[in-house]
């Protein structure tokens, strides 16, 4: 399995995210249900020493980690170049009826919505797990950054909070996605997802990015149009300017943790997504007036 390599990798990893995904007891909105909490995943592959992932480092701090870093802390006793890297990343797309709730939703989130938000980032992280643990025991070293005792958030005089590893822009760097004016990730599959990421020491033929800005998918950004992000959050914290984390965090976190936990009987819940729903980009790359985006 060691010598395992390229597209055949690929194929393989993209097998077990999926098997692990198809299984109901695993992969269902909560304890007993046969109804998916996530929807078919998408997966992309890209090396740990691409130029993004220094370009990631710099912009946002010393806090942040590139692959090789984070490997380093993984598995401190092994030396690794950060070409013999890869990030596995994959986003998890809401179901039809889980965006349908929360469609018609005005101020809080839907039940179904607000579950996926934390069962459903339980199972991302059963994902994170099994993935790191079936290449473990294939003779591949692997773990997941969001996992690693040291990964942490902090503060930001330009970002405002910041991590030490970005799922979101593993994703963007790995050909899955790019930016919105919310600041979530629009996908092939729109913007209604979670995401996450394995790093490996094996070589994956990796994604290519069909975009060079990071922006390249917004409508806002590409055509100064659309702005129905700005039109669907219950509190402005989206405007022209971009999205205020503070005061979304207030509503997401604190505001809604009371209604959710109240009415849906779901302890430690939270969320809101009414962004990422109702919009042109919930369920797919938006149009251009031109043509598509490339």
């Amino acid at each position: 399995m060691e010598s395992m390599s390229g597209s055949k990798a690929a194929d393989w990893i993209r097998h077990l995210i999926e098997a692990f995904l198809d299984q109901p007891s695993e992969n269902c909105i909560k304890p007993g249900s046969e109804e998916r909490a996530w929807d078919s995943p998408l997966v992309g592959f890209s090396r740990g020493d691409d130029p993004l992932y220094d370009a990631f480092k710099e912009h946002v701090g010393g806090l942040h980690w590139t692959p090789q870093e984070a490997f380093e802390r993984a598995f401190p006793e092994m030396s690794v170049q950060p070409g013999e890297l890869t990030v596995i990343s994959w986003v998890l797309p809401q179901t039809a009826a889980t965006k349908r709730d929360n469609r018609d939703a005005t101020f809080y989130p839907s039940e179904r919505w607000a579950r996926t938000r934390v069962r459903g980032e339980g199972i991302n992280d059963g994902l994170r797990r099994y993935l790191a643990e079936e290449l473990m025991s294939a003779g591949i070293p692997a773990f997941a950054p969001t996992l690693l005792p040291q990964w942490e958030t902090g503060p930001s005089e330009r970002y405002v909070i910041i991590s030490s590893w970005s799922e979101r822009h593993a994703a963007y760097a790995s050909g899955l996605g790019t930016f919105g004016l919310s600041d979530g990730l629009i996908t092939e599959k729109g913007k209604a997802h979670r995401v996450g990421s394995v790093i490996a020491r094996i070589e994956v033929e990796i994604t290519p990015r069909p975009y060079s800005d990071h922006h390249a998918y917004c409508l806002f950004f590409s055509e100064g149009t659309c702005r129905a992000c700005i039109e669907r959050c219950p509190v402005q914290a989206i405007t022209e300017e971009g999205h205020d984390k503070i005061k979304c965090s207030k509503h997401t976190v604190e505001v809604c943790r009371t209604y959710v936990e109240t009415q849906f009987s779901l302890d430690g819940g939270y969320g809101c997504g009414l962004c990422q729903t109702g919009v042109p980009c919930e369920s797919r790359i938006p149009r251009r007036r031109g043509g598509p985006i490339a």
